[in-house]
Order: C-alpha cells, then sequence, then structure tokens
C-alpha cells in the first residue's frame, strides 16, 4: 500500500507543483494517474520514491516512513521513470547484475527473472550490448526488467507505455494484471486515457497539484452519463 499524506513541493516562491496532496493506492489494485502536462504526476511520483524530497507530508511505502526508514521504503517498490536514458556505458546485461546486487537477488533467482522478463520484451538477445546502442523503446524495457528483478509488491511506473512497440506494450500490460492477480500494488501515469481505461481499477486525476478525482472510473462515469472518458477529463481539469 501506498499512503501519501499532505504532500507539497514548490519550485518556485509563487507555484506549488503539488499542493496538499492525499492519496492512498490499495493492494492488488492497478491505479492510473492522470492530469495535463505540468499538473505534478512526475512530481509527486518522485516524492513518493524518495528522489525528491518534500517540503511538507508525508510518504509510507508498506507503512515505511520514505523520511524516516528510506532504505527499508526503497525496497518495497520497483520504479520505472519517465526517462530512461540511464547507465548508458554499461550492458544491458552489467545493468540487470548491477540491480540484482542493490537488492540482494540471489544469482540463480535473477538468472531465471531476467531471461523470464527480457524475453517476454523481447530484449534478451541484446543483453550483451551497450545501453547507449539501444533505442529509446529498448532502454525502456531494460529499466523495466531492473524494476522487475527484485520482484517488489509495489510497482511505480512513469509514463511506461511511450516508445514500446505493440507486443511490448501488451506484455506491459499483462505483467501489471499479473502484479494485481497477487494482491500487489502498480501505480502508472499515462496520457493515454483509452489504457486507463481497459486496464485500472482505479484513477487519479490530479490538476494544478491537486488531486481531482480519485475513484473507479464507473463512478466517475455515473457522475457524467453520456460523456466520453476524454470528454470527463476535460471537464474535471478545466
Amino acid at each position: 500500500m501506498i499512503q501519501l499524506t499532505n504532500l507539497s513541493k514548490s519550485y518556485t516562491k509563487t507555484k506549488k507543483a503539488v499542493d496538499n496532496l492525499s492519496l492512498t493506492i490499495s493492494d492488488g489494485s492497478i491505479t492510473a494517474f492522470i492530469g495535463p502536462n505540468g499538473a505534478g504526476k512526475t512530481t509527486t511520483l518522485k516524492m513518493m520514491t524518495g528522489i525528491l524530497k518534500p517540503d511538507q507530508g508525508e510518504v509510507l511505502i508498506n507503512s515505511h516512513s520514505m523520511k524516516d526508514n528510506p532504505i527499508e521504503a526503497k525496497k518495497q517498490f520497483g520504479f520505472v521513470s519517465d526517462n530512461p536514458d540511464s547507465f548508458l556505458r554499461l550492458r544491458g546485461i552489467e545493468y540487470l547484475h548491477l540491480m540484482g546486487d542493490i537488492y540482494e537477488v540471489e544469482f540463480e533467482k535473477r538468472i531465471e527473472l531476467i531471461e523470464h522478463y527480457s524475453r517476454r520484451l523481447g530484449i534478451y538477445d541484446t543483453l550483451n550490448d551497450k545501453i547507449l546502442s539501444y533505442s529509446h523503446g529498448m532502454r525502456q524495457k531494460i529499466m523495466i526488467v531492473g524494476a522487475l528483478i527484485h520482484q517488489p509488491d509495489i510497482l511505480i511506473l512513469d509514463e511506461p507505455l511511450t516508445g514500446l512497440d505493440p507486443q511490448s506494450a501488451y506484455e506491459l500490460k499483462e505483467i501489471m494484471r499479473e502484479f494485481s492477480k497477487e494482491r500487489k500494488t502498480v501505480l502508472f501515469s499515462t496520457h493515454v486515457l483509452e489504457v486507463a481505461e481497459r486496464l485500472c481499477d482505479k484513477i487519479c486525476i490530479i490538476h494544478q497539484g491537486k488531486v481531482m478525482y480519485d475513484g473507479t472510473l464507473e463512478v466517475l462515469k455515473d457522475q457524467y452519463p453520456n460523456t466520453s472518458l476524454e470528454e470527463i477529463f476535460l471537464k474535471v481539469t478545466l
């Protein structure tokens, strides 16, 4: 479970990127985090994962405080950022072993998981190549495999489908569904409303750093009868 309480973050003195945001993401759910550009999605995810320090508020990951016990909190999740251009001078397999070492994954188990997920995402045959030589989509895939290598209870993804080919996008969505069936937690940001509609149990709409809606699509659609999800989104974020 992810619990955010009264999170705020400002980059300037005049405007808050995230404004007193509170949110709970429950176990066994797939939740889409949606909002227009500049709404505060990425800032929220970076505070949630400990990349950014909030100006105020608290982040609990499976009851572990990101402020008071950050190492234990970070062990609970796998995170894929919106920028996969990291560790470019490592070979793919070197990066994955680095992730395995960081999370103390037993060697034989990590080999099994590396093969399983890299074959599913279509990059197994390129693991000995440097990440620098990868396309954007391939870099995205290697980061996804790295986030899965310690079999976390929580998966946090920032625009994970960007740049993926149709087969890999399908596999990632299946992985999300598998997480949910195992009572694990998935939170991902997206601009693709159709994906949110087909895949998610819940959606959270954020605008100007505040939560505008948090709940199921069914309840949201009941509030706006005979209206497409795209039109609802525009109404909520005006």
